[in-house]
């Protein structure tokens, strides 16, 4: 760990930021130029203590996932976020299969993403981020672990969260897209990926999903229109588009309603109550 180094990375990062480029407001007249050492560490999710103590040189080594979370915060590209890791004493991950980086392409069009869901997931299905509203409709996947982040294995292995936010009749529709999606995700990461162990994990597991595995479906289908139910507001009719990486490693998917419509009444909703009502709803990680 070169901790002279990472110091030195993280300050200059931190002074060249502003607080719009990180969706925050600007607030009042700033003395020192860039983001308050307390703005990085709330968007990192970690103490300002801890944070602060890596600027000055005295902070243990960071973890993976503290990096990860330091690389998304401070909007790094994937050489500066490898840099980072060399840094602080880790292997870089591999580019195309780390899940934790959002590309800071797609995390300024989703830092501009208020007033409708949005979320960034990988190629695995996992949550990388997303706003109050997606939290809110589709459940906060956001601090989730291991499998947990995927919404493959939350779908076939506990059918009792996920599968709620969808009308029953969905369901089989739903069940097969995420199989040919974790088809076509462990064909371009490999036999030896995430992806891959998910199948293995998933197919003695779930009969659903072993039976759909059969098939040899392939296919990446993000853009649609769905029909999300929410235990509060009941269901909500949405188009879902979605925006990709140059590699497809990462899609950013925007759900939106048509305007005037219903759906867009309770969206409103959804975004006067807030993120909090819903915190012991289905779906929901802890």
């Amino acid at each position: 760990m070169d901790r002279s180094s990472l110091a030195a990375f993280l300050r200059r990062r931190r002074e060249t930021l502003r607080p719009e480029d990180v969706g925050l407001p600007p607030g009042a007249r700033r003395r020192a130029p860039g983001l308050r050492r307390e703005e990085v560490a709330q968007l990192a999710l970690m103490s300002t203590d801890y944070y602060t103590r890596l600027e000055q040189q005295r902070g243990p080594q960071p973890s993976t996932q503290m990096l990860a979370s330091l690389a998304r915060a401070l909007r790094l590209t994937a050489d500066e976020r490898d840099y980072l890791f060399r840094m602080a004493g880790h292997t870089v991950p591999d580019r195309l299969s780390a899940a934790d980086h959002v590309a800071p392409a797609l995390q300024r069009v989703f830092d501009r993403l208020s007033d409708t869901p949005a979320l960034v997931i990988s190629l695995l299905g996992e949550t990388l981020v997303q706003n109050e509203l997606a939290a809110a409709l589709l459940g906060d996947h956001s601090g989730a672990r291991g499998w947990e982040r995927v919404e493959a294995y939350r779908w076939f292995m506990r059918p009792d969260t996920d599968r709620a936010r969808y009308p029953e009749a969905d369901h089989a529709r739903h069940s097969r897209a995420l199989a040919s999606g974790l088809r076509a995700a462990s064909g371009a990461l490999g036999p030896r990926s995430r992806a891959a162990e998910l199948v293995e994990v998933l197919l003695p597991r779930s009969a659903e999903f072993a039976e759909l595995w059969e098939r040899q479906e392939v296919a990446q289908r993000f853009a649609d229109h769905k029909i999300l139910v929410h235990p509060e507001v009941g269901p909500i009719e949405l188009d879902c588009q979605t925006l990709f990486t140059e590699d497809r490693s990462q899609a950013l998917l925007v759900l939106t309603a048509e305007p005037r419509s219903e759906a867009e009444e309770k969206l409103r909703l959804l975004a006067v109550l807030g993120r909090q009502e819903f915190a012991s709803t289905p779906g929901r990680s802890s």
